[in-house]
């Protein structure tokens, strides 16, 4: 009995980790990828782990834990505001 509890813990536990991980946000899973760097790892994990670390956005932004480089005054748009008309 305690070994098919010990095979249905591991199994659970790795369920979570990978649903965690999966649900994680990019710019959270990059921080705990370096994080994770720092301790010695299989040279297979280390290998994922450092994809991860350096992957950028789908949508090509760079996630947005980088900082954005400040457009110039002249770049930037004026808002504009309408007044309601009154019934």
């Amino acid at each position: 009995m305690a070994l098919q509890s010990l095979i249905v813990f591991a199994v659970v536990a790795g369920c979570f980790g990978y649903t965690a991980w999966s649900l994680l946000p990019q710019a959270a899973c990059r921080a705990l990828a370096k994080g994770l760097l720092r301790l010695p790892l299989p040279p297979s994990l280390v290998s994922i782990l450092e994809n991860t670390a350096s992957a950028a956005a789908g949508c090509q932004c760079s996630g947005c834990d980088q900082a954005q480089p400040k457009a110039s005054p002249s770049a930037t748009q004026a808002l504009v505001f309408y007044p309601r008309k009154r019934r």
